[in-house]
C-alpha cells in the first residue's frame, strides 16, 4: 500500500530510448508527451520494463510532471499499473541484502520498535481516512463497509459475499461465541463489530474507533438494527484506559499496521483479558520484508496521502513481541484476496464517479475534488495491483492468534 506511479519516482534518462521519452514529456506537454513516451514502447508493460524507475530524493521536476500527468487522470489505465507492477519490482530489488544485512536490519527495526510510542502520525491516519465523509465509503466499499481485505474462496463473486466470508473467518479464528464480551480494537467503519452483534446476541461488543465519523455512522447503523449489545467508543489507543480482565476476546483488523510499539500495545491488551481469552489480529504484510512509510518530503505520496505513520509488517514480525502473549496459531491468505478486493472498490469508484466528484467538492471545494477522485482511483489501484503481485505471493494477509501466558 506504499506503490503509485509517482511515488518518489523519475525516469533515468541514461540511454536513448529512456532519454527522448523523458525529453518528450517535458517537451510535448504531459498529456502529449506522455502518449509520445508510451509510443516508443511495444506495450505499457514493456515501457516499465525499459524505463528504469528510481526511488529517492531530487529528480524534482520530472516527478512533478509525473504527478501532474497521474492527477489529470488522462493516463492510460494500463500504463498506470505497469508503472506499479515495476515499482513493486523495484521495491523488492531495494530491500534484498545479504543474508546477513536482511538479519541485522530487521533486529535493528525490532529494537526501534521497543523505543517508539505506541503510535505515532495518529491524527494524519485520521484525516487521510477516518474523517473522509462517510458517504464516500458507502459509495465505494461493500455493504458490510469493510475497509480491509475481503476472503474469495471459490464460489464467491460478488464484494459483499467476500465480505462476509472474511467476517466468518474471522470468527471462526478469533473464536467468537455467544455471550462472550468482545473488544473490536480499531473498528473501521463497524463491519466486525455490526456483524457480530448480530450473529451473537447475548455478547456484549465494545468497538474502539480513533474517528468521531466512523462512531456516530456505526450507532447510526445499530440502532438501525435494533442492536442493544454494542457500544462504541472514541479514544486514542495510546491512551485507552479499560478494566483489567473484561474480555473474553480481543480482535484486531488492519490496525497493527499504524501501530510502533508492539510491545507495549500487547502489554495493554494482555492485561483487558480474561484468563482463557485470546487476542485476534489481521494485518496485511510481506512475506520476508518490514518497512515503515516514511515522509521525506513532497515526493512520498503513499507516506503523505494515505499512510503516515505506517509500517509494513513481515509476516514474521509479531514473533518477536510476546513477552505477554504466546503466539498460539497463524495463517496467511494469498494477496490476491486483498488484490480482488480492491479491484471491487475500484469498480465501484469509477461506476460513481460522478457522485463521489460532487461529494468531493462539497467538502473540499471544486478545485481539490478532481485531484482528491485521482487520488483515491490510484490508490485502490496500487492496492489492487501490489497485493496481485507475484500471484499473490508477496504481499499478503495475516491472521495471528495469541493467548495469555
Amino acid at each position: 500500500m506504499y506503490i503509485t506511479p509517482f511515488d518518489d519516482l523519475a525516469l533515468d534518462v541514461r540511454g536513448s530510448a529512456s532519454r527522448s521519452a523523458s525529453e518528450g514529456i517535458l517537451r510535448a506537454g504531459p498529456i502529449t508527451g506522455m502518449v509520445q513516451a508510451a509510443r516508443r514502447y511495444a506495450s505499457a508493460a514493456s515501457a516499465a520494463r525499459s524505463a528504469r524507475l528510481i526511488v529517492g530524493p531530487g529528480r524534482g521536476k520530472l516527478r512533478r510532471v509525473l504527478e501532474r500527468i497521474v492527477d489529470s487522470g488522462l493516463v492510460p489505465e494500463p500504463l498506470l499499473r505497469a508503472a506499479i507492477r515495476a515499482i513493486c519490482a523495484l521495491r523488492l530489488r531495494q530491500e534484498r541484502r545479504s543474508v546477513e544485512d536482511e538479519q541485522a536490519r530487521h533486529q535493528a527495526l525490532v529494537e526501534e520498535l521497543r523505543r517508539s510510542d505506541i503510535a505515532i502520525e495518529t491524527a494524519a491516519a485520521n484525516a487521510q481516512h477516518y474523517e473522509v465523509p462517510a458517504a464516500f465509503f458507502e459509495r465505494v466499499l461493500g455493504p458490510h463497509l469493510k475497509y480491509s481485505s475481503c476472503y474469495w474462496p471459490r464460489g464467491v463473486e460478488r464484494l459483499g459475499d467476500a465480505e462476509a466470508a472474511m467476517l466468518e473467518l474471522t470468527a471462526e479464528r478469533a473464536g467468537l461465541a455467544d455471550g462472550q464480551d468482545v473488544l473490536d480494537l480499531g473498528c473501521g467503519w463497524g463491519a466486525l463489530s455490526l456483524w457480530a452483534a448480530r450473529r451473537f446476541p447475548g455478547s456484549r461488543i465494545t468497538a474502539i474507533s480513533h474517528s468521531r465519523t466512523q462512531r456516530e455512522l456505526i450507532e447510526a447503523r445499530a440502532r438501525a438494527a435494533g442492536l442493544a449489545n454494542l457500544r462504541v467508543r472514541t479514544a486514542d489507543v495510546r491512551a485507552l484506559e479499560l478494566p483489567a480482565a473484561s474480555f473474553d476476546r480481543v480482535v484486531s483488523i488492519e490496525m497493527f499496521e499504524h501501530m510502533r510499539n508492539y510491545e507495549r500495545l500487547l502489554m495493554r491488551i494482555a492485561s483487558w483479558l480474561r484468563p482463557g481469552g485470546a487476542l485476534f489480529v489481521h494485518v496485511f504484510a510481506h512475506r520476508q520484508y518490514t518497512y515503515p512509510f516514511e515522509d521525506a518530503g513532497r515526493s512520498d505520496w503513499m507516506a503523505r496521502e494515505f499512510f503516515t505513520g505506517g509500517l509494513m509488517p513481515s509476516t514474521s514480525l509479531l514473533h518477536h513481541f510476546q513477552r505477554d502473549l504466546l503466539l498460539a496459531n497463524e495463517w496467511h491468505l494469498s494477496g490476491t484476496h486483498y488484490a480482488r478486493t480492491a479491484e471491487a472498490w475500484y469498480a465501484n469508484l469509477m461506476a460513481a464517479r460522478e457522485p463521489v466528484r460532487a461529494l468531493f467538492a462539497a467538502t473540499y471545494g471544486d478545485g481539490e475534488a478532481a485531484r482528491r477522485f485521482q487520488r483515491w482511483r490510484v490508490f485502490f489501484l496500487a492496492c489492487a495491483e501490489l497485493f496481485g503481485y507475484g500471484d499473490g505471493r508477496e504481499w499478503l494477509v495475516a491472521h495471528y492468534r495469541f493467548r495469555p501466558r
